[in-house]
């Protein structure tokens, strides 16, 4: 097995993706660019080659069980192990998303990419992780699926807006990855969560405060902790986040 670690981050084309998967490259991982669009992909590739990262493509819808299927052996005939998972892919359904309008698809859409999603693609690479001398899985989250920064006092104290469909798919991606923690203890794989922080992507159609660059740092901290590191953690720059 090569001594250089290797990591996956899934929707790594752009944004936040794009730089967890620059930061872990100039660390000198090798680093797989999981994406559904080829064009970007691939684009995304040739970008982070360019600037010195050892970055590969791997075609990957995290909705379909053929797509992750073919990433995990596309990952096992490359490298043959896995050292970091990001689940970064998501979506937000669309806005408005007020609970007494909002039609049940969305819901069901976002819940397919943000959590079916998440532990379709962490039960394929389960295997190549467990390959690992230091396997780590991070789930990228958001503040607003902390059902403490959703219940303030008023609007001005409340993280983010009505979403029924995003941040309750970010309080079930929470839970759902306590669950992963409570199985996985004491095999030494280390599952945490990672906000960004508001960011200026297309997601929120760029109003966001903070860059990509930004949003990348905690899940780059995540993915490459000691073994000593935390595991169950829900984690922004500032610190731990309320549940």
């Amino acid at each position: 097995m090569s001594d250089t670690r290797t990591a996956l981050v899934t929707g790594a084309n752009k944004g936040i993706g794009y730089e967890i998967a620059a930061g872990l490259g100039a660390l000198g991982w090798n680093v797989g660019v999981g994406a559904r669009e080829r064009s970007r992909r691939e684009e995304a590739v040739a970008r982070l080659r360019e600037t010195g990262v050892d970055a590969f493509a791997v075609p990957l819808d995290v909705t379909d069980d053929d797509s992750v299927a073919a990433a995990a052996q596309l990952v096992t005939e490359r490298v043959g192990h896995l050292d970091a998972l990001v689940n970064n892919a998501g979506i937000t359904g669309g806005f408005p998303q007020q609970p007494s309008t909002v039609d049940p698809d969305t819901i069901r859409t976002v819940v397919e990419t943000n959590v079916i999603g998440v532990v379709r693609v962490t039960n394929v690479m389960l295997p190549l992780l467990r390959r690992s001398s230091a396997p780590r899985i991070v789930n990228v989250s958001s503040s607003v699926g902390s059902l403490t920064r959703q219940s303030g006092p008023d609007s001005e104290t409340t993280t983010g807006p009505v979403a029924v469909a995003y941040s309750t798919s970010k309080t079930f991606l929470n839970a759902v990855t306590l669950q992963y923690v409570r199985e996985l203890a004491g095999t030494g794989i280390l599952v945490n969560l990672a906000c960004p922080g508001f960011v200026a992507t297309d997601l929120n159609g760029f109003r966001g405060l903070r860059t990509p660059q930004q949003g990348a740092v905690t899940a780059i901290r995540l993915a490459t902790l000691p073994d000593d590191g935390p595991t169950g953690g829900f984690f922004e720059d500032d610190g731990v986040i309320p549940w």
